[in-house]
């Protein structure tokens, strides 16, 4: 939420289904890239390799929750994500849908990958 400080601040501005859905994806990352810091960039919840670059960053709404990636990272999983809407590196999960786990776990592999191998950086 706006003013956040900290993730658990964050999830404290929401409620029910939509706490339960960040709450979810914060569990999803932490288990998937341990390695990573959690911290709060541009008001939203973010994943940080420690080389400093952002990973991944997630947003709460009235409607869903935006994942935002780099673009590359979206476009090698396209097909996959097409019975979702998406922009230029994000992807919404609407609320009350089963969470993607094992999408998203493959998704922030590859963009961990995508840095460590690649060196690409945030957007």
């Amino acid at each position: 939420m706006a003013g956040a400080t900290t993730i658990d601040e964050y999830l404290d501005g929401f409620t029910g289904e939509k706490r339960e859905l960040l709450a979810e994806l914060r569990r999803i990352a932490r288990e998937t890239v341990p390695e990573a810091s959690e911290t709060i960039k541009w008001g939203n919840p973010a994943w940080v390799h420690p080389s400093g670059t952002i990973l991944f960053a997630f947003s709460g709404h009235a409607e869903h929750t935006n994942v935002a990636f780099t673009p590359s990272t979206k476009e090698a999983f396209a097909a996959e994500l097409a019975e979702f809407d998406t922009g230029k590196g994000t992807v919404k999960l609407p609320y009350g849908r089963p969470v993607p786990e094992d999408l998203l776990r493959r998704m922030i592999t590859y963009r961990l990958r995508e840095h460590e191998d690649h060196g690409v950086l945030w957007k």
